[in-house]
């Protein structure tokens, strides 16, 4: 038997499950030798299933970590035994994880740890990824023992997490997904609110949360819950939007009381409350209010408009509107009327361009209100959007009469704390006598307080009062009309001037001319009247970038009325409109007219 092996056995490397093949061909003898194996020095068997010899070849089928250590080859016959030199069986195993990340779901500003812990041979490196994109930065840590600590998780922290592992036999991962809830929140609350009887009142209530929140409403004593979407059989003069507004057609004074706004979630619930007082109105014969009438628009051709002309009145006026003073009729396909009052113009062309009034009438009288539209073939439009009545302020608190003379009113009144998109500037107060007319007249406005004096009026006569808040975005809904208020007695004398002033101011139109651009920055406008007033101190002239607040000029009566606007701004459009008046009285507003200044460089 000789000493060298023909082919003695080398080193080995596998992963754990996978088969090992040790190979050798033993010395030359006679007789021919055969083969086993020892390891780390004991005899192998082959009666373990996954170990058998064949020619030589020592196969182990699905190694185990155990089957490493030194291996040798032993060629036995008659005359004796060779050891070969020994070989080395390396069994590697692959990743595998001894404790895994699980699904979470965690509320906002907690911290979350996913476990990742792992094993192998040689040791297997770990790091962490996110299937909707980065890990959170600044706000996660990856610990000693593999596992991934997120900080105050926030709901944009959602997704799927995914711990991958590997070393040099094998990669693995496991993924675990993370929710994060965020209880209701009310990031606009409904505000208290004094209704006169058939008012539509609507309390806004808008929530936020992870997942989003179910909102319902309740009124506070009653067991009937009020959902988004729920038919009118079942709500009757209720109604909750799907943005959450609840909104109570046709008030009665047993609606009076709290109305309760409910969020609800997995997460938690919120609630807000908000009193609705309802009144029974002043008088019968109180004219129509319009609500919101229609705003200027500049629209590109082929577009549509919507003029928006909501009103309230008992009876419940109807609604017409006029375009350049001219009756519109429905025979007009492109032009349509909504039951709300509102007007739809669709497929404008430029014809369309105009003033457009509505006009609300019933049997106790009559209220209007214009807004202009302009159509351009091009250009950006500046459209009043459905969410720009959320910017509105919301409408002052029912105004209290302090002090009453027999020509003079003091109002005291109270802000509604909804100031919408941009601060109250200030205030417009309107006045109705049925002894005066069957309108609602503005008797102030550019009120900086939430207290007046209203001068001039008649004595003895009983007066109604409401208010509107002003902000750059528009006017708000009026107040609750303010209880009966009838001045003193005064002198004949007196009441024979008020009468005279008031139906002078009153007959009385302003004629405004086409305005002449000077240049960039200044236009003169010039005005005509219909008939020589005895009354008049002077003209408001109001102007504004359409959209924008109106802002004011005071020019002093003259023989040949005329004014001119500087320090406008190039390339705008304006809207110009004269107001006459006469100590505190108010005359009528003219016709609005538009005037382009040019660009800086057309000068």
């Amino acid at each position: 038997l000789r000493d060298d092996f023909r082919q003695p056995p080398n080193d080995v490397v596998v992963a754990a499950g996978e088969p090992a093949v040790l190979e050798c061909v033993p010395p030359r003898g006679h007789p021919e030798p055969t083969v086993s194996w020892k390891r780390n020095n004991v005899r192998v068997s082959d009666k373990d299933g996954r170990i058998a010899i064949r020619g030589g070849k020592l196969v182990i089928s699905h190694t185990r970590k155990s089957d490493a250590g030194m291996y040798v080859c032993v060629g036995t016959n008659m005359v004796g035994e060779r050891d070969s030199d020994p070989a080395e069986l390396v069994v590697f195993e692959r990743p595998v994880f001894v404790r895994r990340p699980v699904n979470q779901i965690v509320l906002a500003e907690e911290n979350v740890e996913l476990l990742c812990e792992v094993h192998g041979d040689p040791a297997p490196t770990v790091r962490w990824s996110r299937d909707q994109g980065e890990l959170p930065r600044g706000r996660f840590e990856i610990r000693g023992d593999n596992s991934l600590l997120l900080l105050r998780v926030r709901a944009e922290d959602e997704g799927t997490y995914t711990c991958v592992t590997e070393n040099s036999v094998g990669k693995t991962e496991a993924s675990a997904v993370l929710q994060v809830h965020v209880p209701p929140q009310i990031e606009v609350r409904p505000q208290d609110q004094a209704a006169v009887q058939g008012r539509t009142v609507t309390f806004h209530c808008v929530t936020q949360g992870n997942p989003p929140p179910a909102v319902f409403w309740q009124k506070e004593g009653s067991q009937m819950l009020l959902f988004p979407g729920q038919p009118p059989s079942q709500s009757g003069r209720y109604s909750v939007s799907m943005s959450g507004e609840l909104s109570i057609s046709d008030v009665h004074s047993e609606d009076s009381g709290y109305y309760i706004c409910q969020a609800i979630s997995v997460a938690g619930s919120v609630l807000a409350k908000a009193m609705l007082e309802v009144e029974v109105g002043p008088s019968d014969l109180v004219p129509p209010i319009i609500r919101r009438g229609p705003a200027n628009q500049t629209l590109t051709l082929g577009s549509n408009a919507q003029l928006h002309c909501h009103v309230m009145g008992s009876p419940m006026p109807s609604v017409r509107w006029e375009k350049d003073g001219q009756s519109l009729l429905n025979d007009d396909i492109h032009i349509s009327l909504m039951e709300n009052g509102t007007l739809h113009i669709s497929r404008l062309k430029e014809t369309d361009s105009g003033t457009y009034t509505c006009v609300a009438s019933s049997s106790t009288g009559e209220t209007s209100w214009s807004g202009t539209v302009m159509v351009r073939a091009s250009g950006s439009s500046s459209v009043q959007r459905l969410s720009q009545s959320l910017q509105l302020p919301g409408p002052p608190q029912k105004p209290v009469v302090t002090d009453v003379t027999s020509n003079t009113v003091t109002l005291t009144w109270q802000g509604n704390p909804h100031e919408g998109g941009a601060a109250v500037t200030s205030y417009i107060i309107e006045a109705f006598s049925q002894s005066v007319g069957s309108t609602w007249q503005t008797v102030a406005d550019h009120v900086k307080q939430e207290k007046h004096t209203v001068y001039r009026l008649y004595p003895n006569t009983v007066y109604l009062f409401i208010i509107r808040a002003v902000n750059s975005y528009g006017l708000s809904d009026p107040s609750p009309i303010s209880e009966p208020i009838r001045t003193q007695d005064g002198p004949d004398a007196q009441d024979e001037d008020q009468t005279l002033v008031q139906m002078d101011l009153g007959a009385m139109r302003v004629l405004l001319q086409p305005p002449e651009v000077l240049g960039p920055t200044s236009v003169q406008i010039t005005w005509a009247l219909d008939r020589h007033p005895r009354y008049i101190h002077g003209y408001r002239l109001f102007f504004r970038p359409v959209g924008s607040t109106w802002m004011s000029k005071v020019i002093k009566a003259a023989p040949q009325p005329s004014a001119v606007l500087t320090d406008l701004q190039g390339g705008t459009e304006y809207e110009l409109k004269i107001r006459p008046y006469y100590k505190d009285f108010q005359g009528i507003d003219s016709e609005i007219v538009v005037v382009c200044t040019p660009n800086e460089g057309k000068a």
